[in-house]
Order: structure tokens, then C-alpha cells, then sequence
């Protein structure tokens, strides 16, 4: 069995969107390439005819993964979030301690992660850091630039 997959109801939705729009957008634009290319004649020696087709079973298996997604998906009940300390969707502001900068960052699952938003990856190395810790605890993360230290000055939702 597949391994189960975290989301927001907001990823989970994006994610069925972005099936929807596969199936009723590209997959007939694919169709209708498949068939101007078959009437142009002999399909032996038709490039067009054989680029659609390629791009047809790509955007098939594409469909095929996101819909396997779709059936293991979970949704994370956010109401029975513990803000004690920092769990997976919990808004943590922390400080570096070298430099005093404060960053606020939404700890999400994996495939919702997006920096210009604030969104850090659960398996990131920063995320991976802070995940179990309280207000007040300090947590040393080896990043690629070498060891940080960050301290925890606020968790919520």
C-alpha cells in the first residue's frame, strides 16, 4: 500500500483542480493534435502523429500519479493542533541568534512548500530543526551555509 500524504484542505483542492484542468483542457487539445496529425496521411513516417501521441501518454501518466495522490491524501484536522510546540502546519516565528533577524515560516507538507509565501517544506533542514520544539527553546540546524541557531519566540496556527 502507498504511503499516506499530508495536506491542507487548500493543497488537497489545488491538487484536484489542477486534475481537472488536465482532463478537461489538455487532454482534449491532445486528442485534437492526434487527429490533425492522422489526417495528414501515412502515420509510419509522421512526426507530428508520433509527438502527440508521446504527449498523450505523458499527460496519462500525469493524471494517473495525481489521482493515486488524491486517494491516499489526508487532510490535517487543524482544530486538534497542539501550539505548545511546533508540529507540522504550526506559524512559527523564530530569531536568529547571529543576527537577530526574525522570520515568520508556516511549517507544511512537502509538496505545499513555497518560500515566497513563507510556506518551509516539514522536510527541510530549518523545519526538520524546529519541529518538537516550545517558546523559548533554541534549536542549532546544520544548513548547507554551516550550523545556525535559531530561537523560538512564538507558535500558533
Amino acid at each position: 500500500m502507498a504511503k499516506v500524504k499530508y495536506y491542507t484542505e487548500e493543497g488537497l483542492q489545488k491538487l484536484k483542480n489542477e486534475i481537472e484542468r488536465m482532463e478537461s483542457v489538455d487532454r482534449p487539445a491532445i486528442s485534437r493534435q492526434i487527429a490533425e496529425a492522422r489526417d495528414k496521411g501515412d502515420l509510419s513516417e509522421n512526426a507530428e502523429y508520433d509527438a502527440a501521441k508521446e504527449a498523450q501518454g505523458l499527460l496519462e501518466a500525469k493524471i494517473a500519479k495525481m489521482k493515486e495522490e488524491v486517494s491516499i491524501a489526508r487532510i490535517i484536522d487543524e482544530s486538534k493542533m497542539d501550539t505548545s510546540k511546533i508540529l507540522l502546519l504550526s506559524v512559527v516565528k523564530i530569531k536568529n541568534t547571529q543576527n537577530n533577524a526574525l522570520m515568520t515560516y508556516t511549517i507544511v507538507p512537502e509538496n505545499e512548500a513555497d518560500l515566497k509565501k513563507k510556506k518551509l517544506s516539514v522536510s527541510s533542514p530549518i523545519a526538520r530543526g524546529l519541529l518538537g520544539k516550545k517558546v523559548g527553546d533554541k534549536a542549532e540546524i546544520q544548513v548547507p551555509a554551516g550550523k545556525m541557531t535559531f530561537e523560538i519566540i512564538e507558535i500558533s496556527r
